[in-house]
């Protein structure tokens, strides 16, 4: 068992009792004195319990057509295509690849419910604590209250990032009836960075057990905001590269971090002990259940391979053009990928067993037709996060590295390249590589000359109705690009990479052709704006 189980279950039994989860933006919900001051009076040490509530919605965030898929099945590292045992689903997934979606797809609604639902719970604490309705001793008080705003702060960044002018709400006790006003953008970025600025001093300096997957330490505060600052330009148009470095150094000088020896030690079931972690999302199979990644790559047959006690679901696969843009001698690819034979557990070749190779080797090969249609073989599948023998494939209990020191690292060197210190840059990418290449010491090193070159990426339509050349040499610091790709590959980062390097809606490749850069940001969904006559939905949509 987990150390944190005993944490998990707070967030998810007597988090759930102390507050309900509701989805709407609303928050009409009145019922928030179900523990009053007569029933639980907490200690420092229950401050965890009643802080809960409100981070048990990060898990639906993620991965409830969530934040990871809308930053992965839209982007030029994987896809969700058709399958002789299904993935049609009405096109949600081929619109998610083609850039097609609308303001009904399920994805803007789910991720917009859940990280209002996360809104909503750190206001009912904050209001519960600031009215009294819940006693916190006064010397706690104030690095309580700072936690939940900084925690308030990650989901409206999910917010910001995914629809960009949200409304903004800060009020628990509001009168029924009442509906926000919509925010701009660049205001929903202004409060997430004064949030978090303002509550830094206040938040612990530990990096222990107490401080595990919480925002009540300064560490996971200062990731969030350098994540913020990283993409400021996009949020803003205005850079903060030197606010982003300096968000970055806190952490690096604190040396309460560092990276582990092999990169995959950060993603084994039971990596709750790794240094390497600033911020993790807690998922246990039993008592925080939703990491279903092992399920949504493998194949049914990989059943067999790791004796799960569900099967897989085959769907979410490496887009060729990608895996081939890793070195042969990369560990993050020769061990990152499920590729080629697939064995049982006692090393007898599986078979396919869906399509027009039914009966066939279950090898998979680097290779997609597209979208539209693949068979059981085509495409590797996602080998980053362990997959534990005999555990549930739908409901793995692998924390999940939300922000980890080699992505801290990463946006300081970004900045620093961006700032015109190659040098300072390359230093950060090559200690970064350093333990992928671990037989041959010489190909982690990189220069300055390099990171200033184009992508290696051969962007174009690549599929069985079109294949074009375009190619990413004409990228402007492409091989960093490249190099944030293969560190941080099926993590839930490249969409987000690809709109700051300016070729998510630029460029092609497998089925996607550019579909205007409106893209850039989702639509509101058509729920909300029929709730709310006073939001206005996103250009293009």
């Amino acid at each position: 068992m987990k150390r944190i189980t005993k944490h998990i279950l707070a967030l998810s039994t007597l988090g759930l009792s102390l507050c309900g989860t509701t989805a709407c933006t609303e928050l009409e919900d009145t019922n928030y004195s179900d523990v009053v001051a007569a029933q639980y009076v907490p200690s420092k040490d229950d401050i965890g319990a009643l802080v809960g509530p409100a981070y048990a919605n990060w898990r639906n965030v993620l991965f409830a057509n969530g934040f990871y898929f809308m930053q992965e099945m839209d982007a030029d590292g994987l896809a969700v295509p058709a399958k002789p045992y299904g993935f049609t689903d009405g096109g949600v997934h081929r619109r998610m690849h083609e850039h097609t979606w609308t303001s009904e797809q399920v994805h803007c609604q789910d991720t917009w419910s859940n990280a209002y639902a996360g809104v909503t719970n750190s206001n009912r604490v904050i209001y519960q604590i600031e009215s009294g309705a819940i006693p916190v001793e006064e010397a706690d008080k104030a690095a309580v209250l700072a936690e939940l705003k900084v925690l308030r702060a990650s989901y409206y960044y999910v917010l910001c990032d995914i629809f960009g002018n949200v409304p903004l709400v800060t009020q628990f006790d509001v009168p029924n009836g009442f509906v926000p006003e919509q925010s701009t953008r660049e205001q929903v970025y202004t409060f997430i960075v004064s949030e978090i600025v303002s509550a830094l001093p206040h938040l612990s300096e530990n990096s222990d057990v107490s401080t595990y997957a919480r925002f009540n330490n300064k560490w996971a505060a200062n990731a969030l905001l350098a994540k913020v600052y990283l993409n400021a330009q996009v949020y803003t148009g205005q850079a903060q590269w030197d606010k982003c470095i300096e968000a970055c150094d806190a952490i690096i000088n604190s040396g309460k971090f560092l990276l582990e020896p092999n990169q995959k030690d950060a993603f084994k079931t039971q990596n709750q002990n790794s240094k390497e972690i600033v911020f993790a999302i807690p998922f246990d199979e039993v008592y925080a259940q939703g990491n279903s990644l092992a399920a949504w790559t493998m194949s049914p047959q990989n059943q067999f391979t790791f004796n799960t006690r569900y099967g897989g679901w085959g769907g979410l696969n490496a887009i060729p053009q990608f895996i081939d843009t890793f070195h042969p001698q990369d560990r993050r690819y020769t061990e990152g990928w499920m590729m080629g034979q697939q064995y049982s557990s006692s090393g007898e070749p599986l078979k396919c067993e869906y399509g027009s190779v039914k009966g066939q080797p279950l090898v998979y090969v680097n290779e997609c037709p597209g979208i539209d249609s693949t068979q059981e073989i085509h495409s590797f599948r996602i080998n980053k996060y362990e997959i534990a023998a005999g555990s549930y494939a739908n409901n793995m209990s692998n924390d999940f590295p939300l922000i980890r020191y080699a992505d801290v690292l990463m946006m300081k060197a970004e900045c620093l390249l961006r700032k015109g210190d190659a040098a300072g840059a390359a230093t950060i990418v090559s200690e970064v590589r350093a333990r992928s290449f671990p037989t041959n010491p010489a190909l982690a090193a990189v220069t300055p000359a390099q990171l200033m070159e184009g992508s290696s990426y051969k962007y174009g339509l690549k599929n069985h109705l079109r294949k074009t050349t375009e190619g990413g040499a004409d990228i402007q610091f492409g091989r960093f690009l490249d190099e944030l790709g293969w560190e941080f590959a099926a993590e839930g980062h490249r969409r987000q990479d690809m709109i700051r390097f300016g070729i998510f809606t630029r460029k092609s490749w497998l089925s996607h052709s550019p579909n205007g850069d409106t893209k850039s940001i989702f639509p509101i969904p058509l729920q909300e704006l029929n709730k709310n006559p006073k939001l206005k939905q996103n250009p293009g949509y």
